[in-house]
């Protein structure tokens, strides 16, 4: 990506910042399903970490991890408790601090992931021309990284309590239905970040690109 002063970075991770906060209270930030709620908030982390670097990254993806331990503690559907320990388990009266690691750490991954995806397929395609490849790539990465890394610690700390939510069963079972949000709901969401992040982010490469000529 161009180079970028400090004040622009800055500057550019204040307004994706804003950008989460806008849609971790509107509908389409965090789109209810039955067992999750899909989102679309991953997609600001994703472009911050790509142009502003993993530190920046992290912090757009700690935001991300804020945002969802927000709205589970405020606004809570059946698996809310595996994002904010102030939401008791099933059968309990009260929650697990376990929750803050399901909320914050894959978040803070997703702005991280992103960067050196595209820096090392970067170094593969390495034409100008298809960089818009290498961005839809680091965004259908960032994407899933989010689904995997959360659906995963949800069924390592919340096994036993998340089979309730989804209608009991042995561990396999469970699992299988991980499996079938990852395939439902984890697949079009990347799909989706691929498209939107290769647009966006093409659209602000220039954008910085003229900007870096006129300086």
């Amino acid at each position: 990506m161009q180079n970028m002063t400090n004040t622009q970075k800055i500057t550019l991770m204040g307004l994706f910042g804003a950008i989460i906060f806008l849609l971790t209270f509107t509908p389409l930030g965090f789109i209810p399903l039955p067992f999750v709620r899909a989102t679309t908030i991953h997609i600001p982390v994703i472009i911050g970490s790509i142009f502003l670097g993993p530190k920046y990254g992290a912090v757009l993806g700690f935001l991300f991890g804020f945002s969802s331990f927000l709205i589970a503690t405020l606004q809570p559907w059946p698996s809310s408790f595996a994002f904010s320990p102030f939401v008791p388990l099933p059968g309990a009266d009260s929650g697990s601090l376990w929750a803050l690691f399901v909320a914050f750490v894959p978040r803070v991954f997703v702005g991280i992931v992103p960067y050196y995806t595209y820096a090392a397929i970067k170094k593969v395609i390495t034409d100008k021309g298809f960089d818009i490849i290498n961005l839809t790539i680091a965004g259908i990465v960032g994407s899933m990284t989010n689904t995997l890394l959360v659906l995963h610690s949800i069924f390592i700390f919340f096994g036993e309590p998340w089979t309730t939510v989804v209608g009991g069963g042995p561990a396999d079972v469970v699992y299988a239905v991980i499996v079938g949000i990852i395939a439902s709901v984890g697949v079009p969401e990347a799909i989706v970040a691929g498209i939107l992040v290769a647009a966006i982010g093409s659209a602000l490469n220039i954008v910085i690109h003229h900007k870096a000529q006129a300086a």
